[in-house]
């Protein structure tokens, strides 16, 4: 059986993000999506959640952008001069290397980010992270502790399969975005490649396959017909970002602006929707994975 998870990363950021992944839902392929708790459209992407209950919503944790979920004070070594988060993997992996990072303060943020989304009446279907941050060593045994305290019991495994990466690419792609976003995803499985064997060991459920890194922001029609068509058995999670580029989000440094709107065009195609149907592709969330036969 071949089933596949699409999850739309990023619902919270802005009003046109948010708009774009319940677009995504409605209308194309999008069965699940990652909440950023400290979002400057979290109250508006609580509403897309209670109009789309079938929309699987995990928690997207963060440690690069915009304010702390936990009271700046307990969390003061995540933060930049102006009070905000802020860092890259990279970043953040020589501090770990370096060991200046405060793994409790990354946990306690962490937690406070998943409280909020729980408060808010949601039951998360799935942990995953912004910029993949819950890969980098330390960081998935904190999210591991966090899921199985909050009784989440899925977790993303950023390990892009090659073969996947593969059927992705198309002519049409920036060929040097996706060869350094492919370096990226090489670096993230030597990073953890424990992680899968660690999350059975907590009794975590994950996809048996993932792919979006190299194709984050080049993603194109033809490379998502590709991957349809040669889909392996078991389940698979595509990675997307789709959405409307708003003024707010323009005023943000993520280089996703314009690509979300090509995404979510791709993502509601009727010809990509039925090549779904016509390969017995079952669509699934995060919520639903336990229910596979």
């Amino acid at each position: 059986m071949k089933n596949l998870i699409v999850n739309a990363d990023d619902l919270g950021w802005t009003e046109g993000v948010n708009r774009g992944i319940a677009e995504a839902h409605r209308k194309g392929l999008v069965t699940s999506t990652s909440l950023l708790a400290n979002g400057r459209a979290f109250e508006s992407a609580l509403e897309v959640a209670r109009a789309n209950p079938e929309l699987g919503i995990g928690v997207h944790l963060n440690l690069s952008d915009g304010s702390p979920t936990a009271p700046a004070h307990t969390v003061h070594g995540l933060l930049n001069s102006a009070g905000n988060l802020e860092g890259g993997p990279e970043s953040w992996l020589l501090r770990i290397a370096g060991r200046s990072l405060p793994l409790d303060e990354v946990e306690r943020e962490w937690d406070a980010q998943i409280r909020k989304v729980r408060e808010a009446g949601i039951e998360p279907s799935h942990l995953d992270g912004h910029k993949h941050v819950q890969m980098l060593p330390g960081l998935f045994e904190v999210a591991l502790r966090l899921a199985k305290k909050h009784g989440i019991r899925a977790i993303r495994i950023s390990h892009e399969e090659s073969k996947l990466r593969s059927a992705l690419t198309s002519g049409e792609q920036n060929s040097g975005v996706v060869l350094k976003q492919g370096v990226q995803a090489r670096g993230l499985k030597l990073l953890a490649r424990d992680a899968r064997e660690m999350a059975d060991h907590a009794g975590m459920v994950t996809t048996d396959y993932f792919c979006g890194i190299a194709q984050t922001g080049v993603l194109t029609r033809e490379g998502v017909a590709q991957l349809l068509s040669n889909l392996p058995d078991g389940t698979t999670e595509l990675m997307c970002h789709p959405g409307y580029a708003d003024e707010e989000l323009r005023q943000t440094n993520t280089r996703l602006q314009e690509s979300r709107r090509a995404e979510l065009d791709i993502l509601t195609d009727a010809e990509i929707r039925k090549l779904v149907a016509s390969k017995g592709i079952r669509l699934l969330s995060y919520r639903l994975m336990g229910d596979v036969g």
